[in-house]
């Protein structure tokens, strides 16, 4: 992987990361304040005040569905990197121990000589 992918895996990856957080702080936080009296509500000022004063519908459609969005779109990339970090590549002579090496000479040797067995 080149190195400007990474960097731009790794900017993605935090950006993500810093966005989730974002929102799920932010759905706690309102969470907290949901019941608040009318009086409380009003009086609240702020990024928050101006949240909780919102239709519920607006800041579900903008908050709330972002992050499970995020979430489920998290969860695949971790499945499917998962699945592709452990698939399994071909397997080389030079990665086998001795043993392996001797038992899969035996095993070769049987093949060889079952094929001229027919073959006669």
């Amino acid at each position: 992987m080149s190195k400007a992918k990474k960097v731009l895996f790794i900017s993605l990856i935090s950006l993500d990361v810093a966005i989730t957080i974002f929102l799920f702080v932010l759905s706690i936080i309102m969470l907290a304040n949901a019941g608040l009296p009318e009086a409380e509500r009003k009086a609240a000022t702020g990024f928050i005040g101006w949240l909780i004063n919102l239709d519920p519908l607006v800041y579900g459609l903008a908050f709330v569905v972002p992050l499970f969005v995020l979430l489920a779109a998290n969860i695949i990339g971790l499945v499917i990197y998962v699945k592709k970090s452990t698939k399994k590549g071909p397997v080389k002579v030079n990665d086998l121990t001795e043993e392996q090496k001797e038992a899969l000479k035996q095993e070769l040797l049987k093949d060889l000589n079952k094929d001229l067995d027919k073959k006669e």
